[in-house]
């Protein structure tokens, strides 16, 4: 799936480019051109042994002594991850979560850009106004395919999760980020990252017990 010839990288490293690349954009932000491995590390909450270890995965650049040069190392992480231009998306399920993340405005600043829905009951009422058109159902496989859309937001009941999760696969879908509260099983070759917002208050919990 990965396009070059290092290395595959590993799962927490992709998490922790995508922190470092936002620590990154706000150096650019401030009118920083340089960073020492340390300054970014603990921006990024990392130690710096583990920044560089991370970078290391992709070729060795940085200047001893000097530092990093921020857009370029910017420039290195957002290819690396493929977000160097606007990666199309789309959401199935508009419900209340789905018109949420839909009227959201911060995905195309860090290179994704939702360019339709599909949800199984388009006359249903939505109190909000989005700018991406809602198809139904039937219309998903073509759209993906025509697009070329790899990814998609996932945000349908439990009970029909699993269905749509395959109608997504078999429409040339690679990734899927998961909100419905229930575990897929789908081919090893799709990317799934869950997110159950239940468990991570659940989590939050835990440590906030005296």
């Amino acid at each position: 799936m990965k396009k070059s010839s290092h290395p595959i990288i590993p799962r927490k490293t992709i998490y922790r480019l995508s922190i470092y690349l936002r620590c990154l954009a706000r150096l650019r932000e401030n009118g920083i051109g340089t960073v020492s491995s340390e300054a970014l590390a603990k921006a990024a909450g990392v130690k710096s042994t583990q920044l560089r270890k991370d970078l290391a995965c992709f070729g060795t650049f940085g200047t001893r002594g000097l530092g990093y040069d921020v857009t370029e190392l910017s420039t290195k992480i957002a290819d690396e991850l493929g977000t160097s231009r606007l990666q199309p998306v789309i959401l199935v399920g508009v419900g209340n979560l789905g018109l949420a993340l839909l009227s959201y405005r911060g995905f195309e600043k860090e290179g994704f850009e939702i360019i339709a829905a599909f949800d199984a009951e388009l006359r249903r009422k939505r109190d909000k106004e989005i700018k991406q058109p809602i198809y139904g159902m039937d219309k998903l496989r073509e759209f993906a395919q025509t697009h070329g859309v790899k990814m998609a937001i996932l945000t349908v009941p439990a009970a029909a999760a699993q269905e749509v999760a395959n109608l997504l696969v078999n429409s040339g879908i690679t990734g899927i980020l998961n909100f419905s509260p229930i575990v897929l099983s789908l081919p090893e070759e799709v990317i799934v990252n869950n997110v159950n917002l239940a468990i991570e208050l659940e989590n939050l919990s835990y440590f906030i017990q005296e």
